[in-house]
């Protein structure tokens, strides 16, 4: 078989993505290969793909229980033979687990790092035949990453344990050039193929909304999106106990997943998400990672997260099938205070000499402050992610909340003169709100103690609001006119930028007026009989997948029932050429799927 006729055959597609064919080909001919894909992009085929080519098990390591359970459900779904072998099955379970792998019944099997270092998994792992190792959120072995997980140290250390070396794959979504080389050196990868297909998403909208009223905004948002599946992302456990209440509370149905639950209500929240028994979980950053759900429309960020690669994995959760999907932030001051003293009072770093864990924690601010300047800055946001990704992007997405002319731009020449000096004479020993208190000339005991009324730019920008001079200053500085230090309390200096540009003719993106704003155009529905055989085809496919036992997407994505309705295949030749419908699915599936299309047809 072929790798074409296995994309065909057990996923049901006719080709591969970009980045996809190459990875496939340097793992089939054992060469290492580092994967930088965004969430959605089909990393696991790059090592399923091998493993159902090559003559032995592929072991693929990843720290997410939860991938492991969706991962295998769905192989099998596609007629592959795999298994999982993690903490939530019995020592019975496991061991008939590997009794099984030993005679060579399973092509893939997912195991955490931890497990590696057990004597029982050693023992197999030195007598199988393990033709390829496959490492998923490869990030984590870098204690730079957002994920630092110390057992991912010791996996070279066990690969090179094997009796023969297998090629080593390494996977992630959201990696910083630094983290990559990171990711290269710890794994010990040799000479690998490196492939970045780019961080972009193009199904995502993104927007940054200041709300006075969270809750309010959140309930508009939920409510327009009527039948559509999200995740609400709150900071803290309190948070997801009131936010979850408040949903419940105005009939929408929702769940709550935070580490603080019992073990037995976070599985019971997640298995009613994932089977579509709720259509909105509200929960910590504890919950997601690795969740396969692919007709997630839309993510909410109730709180800010403390960094880019956070927020960039949380809001990838929606609309892995490719669909349109919003990805929205709701955005407040007291996000950055909290995240602030998550950070400075988070402990965790106990076993870290001095030295590194400040270095850590100076990290950790630096990126508080890049996640803070994309919920402020007024360009393209998704210019903004992918900037911070080492990628290069146009000014304009167009997509993007602040790309749909919820801006224009204004003269703010005086203003950034006025700054800039009081920033020169006041010798950069001032934080943003300091200096802007000096400009609107207020009398705050900030004022009084470092005696700025005495400065000859004190009150010169009083026609403005502290705020309106707040985010001229973060503007300033977003243009390298201006720069903020490092530190816990950063204060504001010139930038390499402030001598070479004209301020007389700067002008900035300021907020157009309510009246004047667009929002995002809801993403094109299906209409007329299309709509309707759609909503047939999903309530069959909620029927078969409960009794299969399986999540609603593990049959048929909600991309793949669109085809169906729009294309109305007729036999079963043509529905085995409808995008995601592989074999195993064809048969399995299609008599029922057909029979429901003809008698729509005939309707």
């Amino acid at each position: 078989m072929t790798k074409e006729e296995a994309l065909k055959t057990y996923f049901g597609y006719d080709e591969f993505r970009g980045g996809q064919r190459e990875m496939i080909d340097a793992l089939l001919d054992g060469r290492d290969a580092l994967a930088i894909m965004p969430t959605g992009a089909g990393k696991s085929l790059c090592y399923q793909i091998p493993a159902l080519l090559l003559p032995g098990i592929t072991l693929v390591i990843s720290p997410l229980v939860s991938l492991m359970r969706d991962q295998v459900t769905g192989l099998r779904q596609m007629g592959i033979p795999a298994a999982f072998l993690n903490s939530t099955l019995t020592f019975r379970q496991y061991l008939l687990a590997l009794d099984r792998a030993r005679e060579g019944r399973y092509k893939i099997i997912y195991v955490a790092p931890e497990r590696l270092e057990t004597e029982g998994f050693r023992a197999f792992a030195e007598t199988a035949e393990i033709s390829l190792v496959a490492v998923d959120e490869a990030h984590c072995i870098s204690q730079w990453g957002q994920d630092f997980r110390p057992s991912y140290v010791k996996i070279p250390a066990f690969v090179e344990s094997l009796g023969r070396r297998p090629p080593v794959g390494a996977f992630t979504a959201t990696a910083t050039p630094e983290v990559q080389e990171d990711i290269a050196r710890l794994l010990a990868l040799r000479e690998p193929l490196r492939m970045t297909t780019g961080f972009d998403r193009e199904n995502l909208f993104f927007e940054v909304q200041q709300p006075q009223d969270k809750r309010a905004a959140l309930l508009e948002l939920v409510r327009g999106r009527p039948g559509k599946c999200g995740i609400v992302y709150c900071s803290t456990r309190k948070n997801v106990e009131e936010v979850c209440a408040f949903l419940q509370e105005r009939g929408i149905s929702a769940a709550r997943y935070h580490a603080g639950l019992e073990a037995e209500e976070r599985r019971q929240s997640q298995e009613d998400f994932l089977y579509d028994r709720v259509s909105v979980m509200v929960a910590t950053n504890a919950f997601g990672m690795g969740i396969d759900k692919s007709d997630v429309r839309y993510v909410v960020h109730y709180n800010m997260p403390k960094d880019i690669e956070s927020y960039y994995q949380e809001a990838g959760r929606a609309g892995r099938d490719g669909l349109p999907s919003s990805c929205i932030l709701l955005f407040s001051g007291q996000d950055v205070r909290t995240n602030e003293y998550l950070i400075t009072h988070g402990g965790a770093r106990e076993e870290l000499d001095q030295r590194t864990a400040a270095a850590l924690e100076e990290r950790d601010l630096q990126r508080l402050r890049q996640m803070t300047a994309y919920c402020r800055t007024r360009r393209c946001l998704r210019q903004h992610i992918l900037h911070y990704f080492g990628e290069l992007a146009p000014d304009r997405c167009n997509v993007c909340g602040n790309c749909l002319n919820n801006f224009e731009e204004a003269d703010i020449g005086r203003e950034a003169a006025a700054i800039v000096r009081c920033v020169t004479e006041t010798g950069g020993h001032f934080g943003v709100n300091i200096l802007a208190e000096t400009l609107c000339g207020a009398e705050t005991a900030g004022v009084r103690k470092y005696h700025m009324d005495r400065e000859r730019t004190y009150g010169l920008l009083k026609d403005l609001t502290q705020q309106a001079v707040r985010e001229r200053i973060r503007f300033l500085i977003e243009e390298n006119i201006l720069a903020l230090s490092s530190g816990p309390y950063p204060v504001v200096g010139l930038g390499d930028g402030a001598r070479d540009r004209d301020l007389s003719a700067l002008r900035m993106p300021v907020l157009k007026s309510e009246a004047g704003r667009q929002r995002a155009a809801a993403p094109a529905e299906l209409e007329g009989s299309a709509a309707e055989l759609f909503g047939r085809l999903r309530m069959l496919r909620a029927k078969t997948a409960r009794m299969q036992g399986v999540p609603a997407y593990v049959v048929f994505s909600d991309k793949t029932l669109r085809e169906l309705a729009v294309t109305r295949p007729q036999t079963m030749a043509e529905f085995r050429t409808v995008s995601g419908v592989g074999e195993v699915k064809a048969g399995r599936y299609g008599k029922a799927f057909l029979a429901e299309i003809t008698g729509f047809e005939g309707f």
